[in-house]
């Protein structure tokens, strides 16, 4: 397993992140290679982060349009 280094990661939440300050919702990283590293607002920063390779990303947001 390749190993990730996020200690600098800029973390952003969508837009469309709702009223309750956006609390109820993911954050993703972008600029790291081939992936893309996405956590629970709720938790951030002690969120677990789930690494979902970026084709697999691309083809998840393409399937919600």
């Amino acid at each position: 397993m390749r190993e990730h280094d996020l200690s600098n990661a800029r973390w952003r939440k969508s837009s469309y992140s709702g009223g309750s300050g956006g609390e109820d919702c993911i954050e993703i990283a972008d600029g790291i290679p081939g992936t893309v590293p996405v956590r629970d607002t709720k938790l951030a920063p002690d969120s677990p982060v789930l690494l979902i390779p970026t084709h697999a990303w691309t083809g998840f947001l393409t399937s919600l349009k």
